[in-house]
């Protein structure tokens, strides 16, 4: 059976697994070992990276264009669902969400938002779960930025909108009023 031969375009966004939304910049020659072998190559800004990946290597390494607006809206559906079952000791869930995350897949990336996720303001996670859950998210938000012709984070933002995700409470954060120094107190009115 035949595969399907990927096309990509110079100036296209492509998604490669383990770095999320690249930009194809160009495919250029190169003599490695004394071959000439085609590469494209993909500039990844948010981690200031380019990638060179082998042409005939392109869709055994995973690389694939955008989701389609369809499928992404499918993605954040699924992500809306309950959490998966929690049987699995932390250090084997964690390691099944990262092989998730950097799968590259879509639908993936949303099982991992939707069980690590906040359903509550109350709800509290560990550093490591928060962690994976941040990275699963803007996976899924630089796709969807794309799409939608947004920055990531906005479009992480939207995504929690979307989710019900509910905000955190900023511990640290104040009032600006009451820093302000020019609020008198009701000593200073009585004197």
């Amino acid at each position: 059976m035949p595969k399907k031969k990927l096309d990509f375009k110079a100036g296209q966004y492509v998604v490669y697994p383990t770095q999320g939304v690249g930009r194809l910049v160009r495919v250029e020659e190169q003599d490695v070992a004394g071959q000439k072998i085609k590469m494209m190559v993909i500039e990844f800004e948010r981690s200031h990276m380019t990638l060179r990946v082998p042409l005939e290597r392109a869709e055994i390494s995973g690389l694939r264009p955008l989701i389609s607006m369809k499928k992404m809206n499918e993605a954040i559906d699924s992500a809306k669902g309950r959490a998966g079952a929690k049987r699995m000791i932390w250090a084997r869930r964690a390691a099944q969400y990262e092989e998730n995350i950097n799968s590259g897949d879509p639908m993936k990336l949303a099982e991992v938002v939707r069980d690590l996720q906040r359903r509550t303001a109350s709800d509290t996670m560990t550093f490591s779960a928060r962690q994976l859950y941040l990275r699963a998210l803007e996976r899924m938000a630089q796709e969807f930025a794309v799409l939608h012709k947004m920055e990531v984070e906005d479009a992480s933002d939207k995504i929690e909108d979307i989710l019900g995700v509910p905000k955190e409470i900023d511990l640290n954060g104040f009032d600006e009023e009451d820093d302000d120094g020019e609020e008198e107190s009701e000593e200073d009115e009585e004197e």
